[in-house]
């Protein structure tokens, strides 16, 4: 019988019903450490300076390595380094993590141009990012699109968003991601309507928990993870393998 490992997972919250479902079900003991949303929004270093003290925080007598439920997310894990063995998919973002593959998230991406991804953690957990105190749109003096409709009328909120180009109007699809974890009817019906609303094509999605449980089980293929050694850092490899470590 192989012996369980123990792993520490950091994730980001988007992700934490499908990160609770896996570590439900893997073979190893993980400890769920789950970030509030929009981290990717405060700054590439504010964003690593949180993650590192996560790691940091890590017993190194405790775990056999920490994982990432993060992307590459705007260059935000750049510089990681840890103790312990630190494990990385190769992705872009959250959405990979969704959809299960970085080749499908690519192949998708490339035929759906303009398409505005949702899933239930997107839905319950992630802010406008105009509402973080600490994102660099609110610290170049942008405000919330609420903000705008109550000091200048709806109208006139709308034009302001567009011309600061923080409106949706290069999208021209809604992709809704379900990853079989949790379905709520009326949280389909509420995309359907935003995209009724916005006249955006609606489509729904198969989405994927495989590489979070590969993660969580320790398998760790290297065209899927990148295994950051003690002593060394991660950096963006600018090319289909996303991350590298140095």
């Amino acid at each position: 019988m192989n012996q369980q490992k123990h792993y520490k997972l950091i994730a980001c919250a988007v992700l934490y019903r499908e990160c609770y479902c896996c570590a439900s079900i893997s073979k190893n003991i993980i400890d769920l450490i789950i970030l509030e949303q929009g981290l990717h929004d405060i700054g590439e270093k504010k964003m690593s300076g949180r993650l590192q003290e996560e790691i940091d925080n890590a017993e190194p007598e405790k775990y056999d390595a920490i994982l990432l439920g993060y992307g590459l997310c705007n260059l935000g894990i750049k510089g990681l380094n840890s103790r312990i063995p630190l494990v990385i998919p190769r992705a872009h973002d959250c959405i990979t993590l969704l959809m299960g593959s970085k080749e499908r998230y690519l192949e998708y991406f490339n035929e759906n141009p303009g398409t505005f991804y949702q899933s239930v953690g997107w839905m319950e957990r992630a802010k406008d990012h105009l509402s973080n105190p600490e994102s660099t749109t609110t610290l170049m003096g942008m405000k919330t699109y609420q903000e705008y409709v109550e000091k200048y009328g709806e109208e006139n909120a709308k034009y302001i968003m567009d011309t600061l180009g923080g409106g949706l109007k290069n999208y021209s699809k809604l992709s809704y991601i379900d990853t079989n974890v949790v379905s709520f009817i009326s949280l389909k019906d509420e995309q359907k309507k935003i995209a009724s609303d916005e006249g955006w094509e609606y489509e729904e999605l198969k989405g994927s928990t495989d590489l979070l449980l590969s993660i969580m089980n320790g398998e760790w293929e290297e065209s899927n993870f990148l295994v950051v050694k003690p002593g060394c850092s991660v950096e963006p490899s600018y090319d289909l393998s996303i991350v590298k470590s140095i």
